[in-house]
């Protein structure tokens, strides 16, 4: 969850460092530090806040340093404090680290720790136990160490008698690294190192990687050297910047269009979907009786999107569950089942466990990620890649449309394989669904209503979705959107149970967003609107129908374009996440940066 980066190379690292950490900042933290060396001495500089400020305290060092190590801390173990902020250092070695070590109380206990701490955190416990072991051999000291540890960690060192290398190993937490004509890198992810390459490798778990200014080594923990697969991003720096937005998170929902057709379009050959360029093997749909969808948040809720669609169009079960409950339980899955995992960055940690779990009930495992060559990709037995660029902002705005993208492929090619619809019915469905990109733009237009209602909203405490098939499951999405960048305590509901309880939550002027685009329940979703409206609420109907006008049914309509059912959720998600953001910047708040979350929870 934090951020990390390393670099040795032939020109000062200072600024490197802080321009790769603040290309991190997205992943969430609360505070930031870096450490350079040069001539045997260290440089350490660590501050609570935001990478400006640790660029300010950097501000009159001249620090000449061509190798150091950067981070950005997301609290885990002990508060938010300078001390406690990475990189630490002890004696010769000074490491920055992300994951958390779940045996570090019984190492402080075993090893007789306790007065050399200066910090509240896991992560100095093995900055101190690598110092133990060192005796002039870095190799030996890391190999010491990570046997003794238990949990999740990436880990970046540097010693101080080694000029010019940073030695790195990670289990589960994620990093990636580079060389290129300036030097080696190594970083959380590729944002901090798009500036410099689009080549990069994925670092493999339990191998110790040497940097330095001109190479970089990957050896096993036998001493074998090994060479990783170097893959390519297919974006470049200009994906990772606001390109004139105020945010990142509005330019992401402008760009859902171009995330769409590039996920769907290169799946589509003469009009049916095909994923023979990704290597996913039909038998997998064939042989198939159920199929278990596993995610987190936002992910799980395009998930259900699938859900909806699969069983009613081709009446397969389907069951959707919480990646991190899903880890902990005895699943009802078998060879028979297909296992579907949604990641948008492939690190996500209660999902990639879910994953392995499934695996071992026998289930084929296909995921749904946005990251090339990430550990959920890796170990999934196919992958769909969706190809949305890089998504900088906390809330995922255009990763989750080519989710709901990705499922409405999944669900065509299944229902073909299995010969549930015919080549004309599957031709008729993927002819709309290109057309998904076309609605997006159309309903992008709407802006400006939107801002509108988002004064109202940020007003109230409180806001209600609601909303019934499709619609109740877009109101999830939507309710999680409002919560997690405006602060507005949201919640959804199916709009039949209103009467079941949930109307005793409906007073004066509290905002209800009503979603009714599924025309075989629009009579019944309005006179469920009616009987909020009726008690007071602010109610903002979303829906086809150019017809509506009476302000006893509404206070705003949004009307998005005339289409099937089905397809109504591409519309319906932008209208969500745009009254989320205007929300939040009408509020005031870091609608990139919300409190208190991170971009990718590779903890647990």
């Amino acid at each position: 969850m934090c951020g990390i980066i390393g670099f040795t190379g032939n020109i000062p690292a200072k600024d490197i460092i802080l321009n790769g950490l603040e290309r991190l900042e997205y992943r969430g933290y609360d505070s930031a530090g870096l450490a350079l060396l040069e001539n045997g001495e260290v440089t350490l500089h660590k501050r609570t806040g935001k990478v400006e400020a640790l660029r300010n305290l950097c501000a009159s060092d001249d620090n000449s340093a061509t190798c150091g190590i950067g981070h950005t801390r997301w609290a885990t173990h002990g508060g938010v404090t300078d001390v406690n902020a990475h990189p630490h250092h002890a004696g010769n070695v000074v490491l920055i680290h992300n994951g958390i070590i779940e045996n570090y109380r019984q190492l402080i206990v075993e090893y007789g720790l306790a007065d050399k701490l200066v910090s509240e955190t896991d992560s100095e416990v093995v900055a101190q136990l690598l110092n133990i072991f060192y005796e002039g051999d870095p190799i030996a000291a890391i190999k010491k160490t990570i046997k003794l540890l238990s949990g999740a960690f990436a880990l970046c060192i540097m010693f101080k008698d080694i000029p010019d290398k940073i030695f790195a190993i990670r289990n589960v937490s994620p990093m990636i690294a580079t060389h290129c004509d300036q030097g080696s890198i190594i970083a959380s992810d590729l944002t901090a190192v798009i500036a410099f390459t689009k080549d990069y490798f994925v670092v493999p778990e339990y191998h110790i990687l040497t940097l330095t200014k001109d190479e970089i080594v990957v050896e096993d923990l036998k001493g074998h050297v090994t060479k990783p697969e170097i893959l390519t991003v297919n974006w470049d720096i200009e994906g990772a910047q606001k390109g004139g937005y105020p945010f990142f998170m509005l330019k992401e929902i402008f760009e859902q269009p171009d995330a769409i057709r590039n996920t769907v379009s290169p799946r589509v050959e003469d009009g049916l979907p095909s994923f023979e360029e990704d290597g996913i093997d039909d038998a997998i749909f064939e042989h198939c009786k159920r199929i278990t969808i596993v995610a987190c948040g936002t992910a799980m809720h395009a998930g259900m999107v699938g859900k909806q669609l699969i069983e009613e169009k081709l009446r397969i079960p389907v069951q959707v569950e919480i990646a991190s409950e899903f880890r902990y339980k005895n699943p009802i899955i078998d060879e028979n089942t297909l296992t579907i995992v949604l990641s948008q960055s492939g690190e996500t940690i209660d999902t990639l466990e879910a994953l392995k779990l499934a695996k071992t009930f026998g289930s084929k495992v296909l995921s749904i990620v946005n990251v090339k060559g990430s550990t959920i990709a890796r170990e999934s037995d196919y992958v769909l890649y969706t190809h949305a660029g890089p998504e900088i902002a906390v809330a995922s705005t255009k990763a989750y449309t080519v989710q709901v993208a990705a499922m409405y492929l999944i669900a065509c090619r299944l229902g073909l394989v299995k010969n549930i619809i015919t080549e004309t019915m599957a031709r008729q469905f993927i002819s709309k669904l290109l057309s998904a990109p076309n609605i997006i733009e159309e309903t992008l237009k709407q802006a400006e209503e939107i801002k509108r209602i988002a004064n109202q909203i940020k007003l109230s405490p409180d806001a209600f979705y609601i909303g019934r098939g499709l619609d109740y499951v877009m109101g999830l999405e939507a309710a999680l959107k409002l919560k997690e960048i405006s602060y507005v305590h949201a919640e959804a509901y199916a709009a039949g149970e209103l009467k079941h309880g949930t109307i005793a939550l409906i007073t004066e002027n509290v905002p209800v967003i009503a979603f009714a685009t599924q025309e075989k329940v629009y009579d019944k979703v309005i006179s469920n609107i009616v009987e909020v409206k009726a008690r007071g609420a602010y109610v903002v109907l979303v829906s086809m129908d150019e017809s509506v006008t009476d302000t006893k049914v509404c206070d705003c309509h949004i009307r998005i374009p005339r289409l099937d059912s089905e397809f109504t959720t591409f519309a319906t998600a932008v209208i969500l996440q745009m009254i989320a953001y205007y929300t939040s910047e009408a509020k005031g708040l870091d609608v990139d940066k919300p409190r208190n979350l991170a971009k990718s929870v590779t903890v647990e």
